[in-house]
């Protein structure tokens, strides 16, 4: 009966409302695996490859909302759910970790598949756990319960976020016999914890109108969130004359208030314009932001007052002149601000924020209007043509900064942003569209480059349909983006050493998984492609545009120098 404490881990999730486990094979991991396996309220997925079944579980996480769980058996394959976990932290998804390992007087004894687990993730989780070797005392198995019911709730105390139970495992692995039961006991207890509400305080929204009122120029900027369908409505509602710079994965395209192009705005505005969009007061929600620029701007030409709008946890101090951290959630705060009344000056500021973007989006027209069918073009096309009530996922790269460059229309409705942008990886962007598909209705789109495709291409590495999978993939034969920043673009190493020039193309893995394959090489194959990459299908469908760095960097380029034009104008 060693195992009943084990076994009674996948009962207390389930009743915590756990409903999905991603499960990378293993011995050592068998009676954690049978448990979640032979469980009747988890469903289970098999993925060989760790380091793609932790993103495909992050990618469930943010799908549904809530924890989900991976098991790995010892070793190596626990230091390969390390960049999803990363991700995961610093994107604020909960995920609960379990790894089988060796009873600890066989570590560092040359036994196989044997490493040093306790605490690897480090900084990387919110809390490591050790469960006890041996299992039959009762005081053993409520230690096991406690530990179970303390990491479920803190992966879900606000910040939500990863947390690591290590489980240590003599042998026998497996029940005495194939036909042996594995039984749940019907009295396993769960541990609740309530939530707080964070409303404002009538005192502080008090003091919070008295600097408002001060405050002539008032800026809102939005970082990467998850889809909030109360959230845009909610910023429908704040006075007409408060600019909102976000990115697209702030999801607030549907508010139809954002100042689409600020990246640009940023960038290209001369000192005493930027003087000119400085803001007295800064208001920030939400995480990572994308633009550099932005970021540059604010910087450079700070606020004097800067809220930042966070429920809970540590508030990066992303400008460097942050003043005040607001403990409510954006929904309540824009609610309480919307009734608030703005300085006169404020609408003057509106408009400078106003008039660039709307010179920006005239230029943007005007030069799709003769482009070729290059990355860019292809990008703008696709997020134009998104079904409502689809999932767009965004590789790392320059995938998340074309789309960004183009934002999304506020009547495309019911659709949702992802992008790892946590750490910022391309390690495992597709495995996390995957995890998407898994457990979500509609399609699920992935803008995607070559490099960052093929990294991850374990991601479609089990025996799980893909139906509603969607991916274009912008295969201009290596990494674009270091022809394009400053430093690599001028060493003569970098076409070899930091491009990476490969000749892989998507039709091939197409055939191994049975995918449908699209090919676009022409302006006029554009619409035609994405219409059938859009189109019904009973399997995963991938679009390939098949192009160069050179013509891509030559594109961009001219794409950068009318957008400077128009701008001067």
């Amino acid at each position: 009966m060693s195992l009943q404490p084990v076994y009674d881990i996948a009962e207390i999730c389930a009743k915590k409302g756990i409903t999905h486990a991603v499960i990378s094979p293993g011995s050592r991991s068998a009676a954690l695996t049978l448990a979640f396996v032979r469980h009747p309220s988890i469903k289970t997925f098999i993925i060989p490859d760790e380091r793609s079944a932790g993103f495909i579980a992050l990618g469930m996480a943010q799908q549904l909302r809530k924890p989900v769980v991976t098991i790995c058996t010892s070793g190596t394959a626990v230091y390969n759910l390390g960049p999803a976990i990363a991700e995961a932290f610093f994107q604020q998804v909960p995920l609960v970790v379990l790894t089988a390992d060796r009873p600890p007087e066989w570590v560092a004894q040359q036994d196989g598949q044997t490493i040093f687990q306790r605490n690897i993730f480090g900084a990387h989780v919110k809390q490591s756990y050790e469960l006890p070797v041996s299992r039959q005392h009762p005081d053993e198995a409520w230690h096991v319960n406690r530990i179970i019911n303390e990491a479920v709730n803190l992966s879900l105390d606000l910040p939500p976020g990863p947390v690591h139970i290590n489980a240590p495992f003599r042998e026998p692995f497996y029940p005495a016999s194939s036909g042996e039961i594995i039984r749940y006991s019907s009295d396993v207890r769960t541990i609740c914890e309530s939530k707080p509400d964070f409303y404002l305080p009538e005192k502080e929204k008090a003091e919070l109108q008295k600097q408002l009122a001060a405050c002539k120029k008032i800026l809102i900027v939005a970082g990467q969130l998850p889809y909030d369908p109360q959230l845009p409505g909610a910023i429908r509602k704040l006075p007409v004359h408060l600019p909102l710079l976000a990115d697209i994965t702030s999801n607030l395209h549907e508010s139809g208030r954002i100042i689409a192009h600020s990246d640009l705005i940023a960038g290209l505005a001369a000192p005493s314009q930027k003087k000119e969009l400085q803001p007295d007061l800064l208001i920030t929600i939400g995480q990572s932001v994308l633009s550099k620029n932005v970021k540059l701007l604010l910087r450079n030409y700070p606020p004097s007052v800067h809220w930042h709008i966070q429920p809970a946890g540590e508030a990066a101090d992303v400008f460097q002149h942050l003043t005040h951290i607001i403990r409510t959630t954006p929904l309540h705060f824009f609610t309480w601000l919307s009734a608030c009344s703005l300085h006169p000056a404020q609408q003057l500021y509106h408009e400078h924020w106003k008039k660039a973007d709307e010179r920006l989006r005239a230029g943007f027209a005007s030069f799709l209007q003769n482009t070729s069918a290059s990355e860019l073009y292809l990008t703008s096309e696709v997020l134009k043509h998104l079904p409502a009530a689809s999932t767009l996922h965004l590789a790392n790269s320059m995938s998340v900064r074309y789309a960004n460059l183009f934002g999304l229309a506020d009547n495309k409705s019911g659709i949702s942003v992802y992008c790892n942008r946590g750490t910022s990886g391309i390690d495992g962007c597709t495995s996390t569209a995957i995890g998407h598909c898994l457990t979500g209705s509609g399609l699920h789109v992935l803008v995607t480059g070559d490099l960052a495709f093929f990294y991850d291409r374990n991601a479609f590495w089990h025996n799980y349909p893909l139906p509603n999978l969607r991916v274009v993939v912008l295969n201009n034969q290596g990494g674009i983006i270091f022809k394009l920043i400053d430093g690599p673009s001028q060493l003569p190493e970098a076409d070899a050493y930091f491009v990476t020039h490969q000749p892989l193309s998507a039709k091939h893995l197409c055939a191994e998984y049975g995918f449908e394959y699209i090919a676009v090489a022409r302006p006029e194959e554009v619409h035609a492609g994405i219409k059938k990459l859009f189109g019904p299908g009973n399997t995963a469908k991938i679009l390939e545009l098949q192009g160069s760095v050179s013509e891509n960097v030559s594109i961009f380029e001219a794409f950068k120098s009318h957008i400077r034009l128009t701008y001067a104008t």
